[in-house]
């Protein structure tokens, strides 16, 4: 019984300080779980690196496939997780496509894609869905206008996002009909190409979270 006496005081001391523990915990958790949600809830920026971008277009034709790049010239992206606004815009410059041909780049700028009078292309994010991870990987899905050659198009892009720390990169691909969108075929008598040219876009960069946008709006 005395022993029991003095232990109690003791048992009643531990049991004291891992409820205080406990809580601490607890209190911990609901404070990240705040914050988490507060960060998921800001709108964030991803603005591109237009050094560290690649525009690689592909056109079969009967004969070989044409290999060709375009450059970008500025891409900034404002996205909110929670809501799936986003807006901003991505620049590529179509007077820099070149296939390696020079006769063939001539005839494709003149006659296709009149880059004199179109030198830009621009898509423009309206939308967003899917799971967005802030570390880690994502795919998410990006509804869009693609602006080329003056008119304006609907596009759906898949992008597979890696992000570590505040750099991120993604890859995606689309398929353009540009003969269906206004441009002409340069198929000949001879030369039969596809009416259709796949486009992949390979970029870089940083991703900033605007704690001055948690309330959804998109600037």
């Amino acid at each position: 019984m005395t022993g029991l006496f003095h232990k109690g005081p003791k048992l009643l001391i531990v049991n004291l300080r891992n409820r205080m523990i406990s809580s601490y915990i607890f209190l911990a958790i609901l404070c990240v779980a705040g914050f988490s949600s507060d960060l998921w809830a800001q709108e964030m920026t991803l603005e591109l690196d237009p050094a560290n971008a690649k525009v690689e277009f592909t056109l079969p034709d009967v004969l070989h496939t044409v290999h060709g790049t375009f450059a970008m010239k500025s891409g900034l992206i404002h996205f909110n997780p929670s809501n799936g606004s986003a807006s901003g815009s991505v620049l590529v410059d179509v007077k820099s496509g070149q296939s390696g041909n020079s006769t063939r780049d001539r005839k494709m700028h003149k006659e296709i894609l009149q880059s004199e009078q179109y030198p830009d292309a621009t898509f423009t994010p309206t939308k967003m869905s899917g799971p967005f991870s802030p570390q880690g990987s994502s795919e998410i899905q990006v509804d869009g206008t693609f602006r080329i050659h003056g008119s304006d198009h609907p596009i759906t892009l898949v992008i597979p996002l890696q992000i570590s720390g505040s750099s991120a990169n993604f890859k995606t691909q689309l398929v353009l009909p540009y003969v269906q969108w206004g441009m002409k075929n340069p198929s000949t008598f001879v030369l039969r190409v596809s009416d259709k040219v796949d486009l992949e876009i390979a970029a870089s960069g940083h991703l900033v979270q605007d704690p001055q946008s948690a309330d959804g709006k998109v600037r």
